[in-house]
């Protein structure tokens, strides 16, 4: 007959199995929990899981795995490659061959090396024919021999005689007024005016008027108000001697050191009494 309720053993705890993931709260069924548990409770939801890691035979692009040849030894292709130049580099019997700088190819004048076309037959340094030279004859003769003085013989220079001609007396003038006929008369008309609204203003002025304004009032001159009379003071009477008339005022102290105030800054507004959230969180 089975016992109700718990033994003493499990009520006690000594020989009971401690729990593992849970904590004695229901078991709840993966249809009934939410979707996203991490954004019901106020946190950024993820765009994508952790990724897992598979050896599948997927992943190396065959139905299954392919070996070479069977019972094959391990090899690491990189310490092979290492150890094959290790044993090359021990061949060299001295420092490495550096070959000897070749041939200077031409470059400069007369050389056509790394142009495009070469070189041009036009150009060539070869003797081309010429033809018969003709002589171009004897120069003018720029000192002739003189006929004369020179002053009443024509024809004796170079160029033709300047022919003498007088300045008109008033040549500014005319060359002016020439100017400005010229200027008239290429204008094609007067300056352009719209008649199509022939006013002073856009608007109409109705404080305007053509008949002509009044001589202007002159106001009397003003007469200056009189000055009271104001009576001269009576003669002071002459004082008798008396001991111990003048009275001597003392002077102040002129302080220029002052001590200056403290600046006590004005209170500002009260703070309002705000809960902390740490305690927020502990009331809760």
């Amino acid at each position: 007959m089975p016992m109700e309720g718990k033994s003493d053993m499990e009520r006690i705890g000594l020989f009971s199995e401690m729990s593992y993931v849970t904590i004695g709260d229901r078991y709840v069924s993966h249809f009934m929990r939410p979707f996203n548990e991490a954004a019901s409770k106020n946190k950024q939801m993820l765009p994508g899981g952790s990724k897992v890691m598979s050896d599948l035979q997927a992943g190396y692009f065959e139905p299954q795995f392919v070996r070479i040849f069977e019972g094959e030894a391990y090899s690491n292709p990189v310490q092979l490659r290492r150890r094959r130049r290790l044993a090359e580099s021990k061949k060299n019997l001295g420092n490495a061959f550096i070959p000897s700088n070749g041939d200077k190819l031409p470059c400069g004048l007369g050389s056509y090396y790394g142009t495009i076309g070469g070189p041009y037959p036009y150009f060539s340094a070869q003797v081309k024919d010429k033809g018969r030279y003709i002589s171009p004859g004897k120069n003018f003769y720029t000192n002739p021999g003189k006929k004369g003085s020179g002053y009443g013989y024509a024809n004796l220079t170079i160029g033709p005689e300047y022919p003498h001609e007088a300045d008109g007396y008033d040549l500014e003038r005319i060359n002016a007024k020439k100017a400005r006929e010229l200027h008239k008369r290429l204008l094609k008309g007067g300056a352009f005016k719209l008649n199509l609204y022939p006013q002073e203003y856009f608007d109409a002025n109705p404080y305007f008027t053509d008949r002509p304004l009044p001589p202007a009032k002159k106001s009397p001159p003003k007469k200056p108000a009189p000055r009271a009379f104001r009576p001269s003071s009576p003669a002071k009477k002459v004082s008798l001697y008396s001991v111990g008339a003048y009275v001597i005022k003392k002077s102040m102290a002129v302080t220029s050191h002052k001590e200056q105030r403290i600046f006590h800054p004005p209170p500002g507004p009260k703070s309002r009494p705000i809960k902390s959230i740490i305690a927020l969180n502990v009331t809760r």
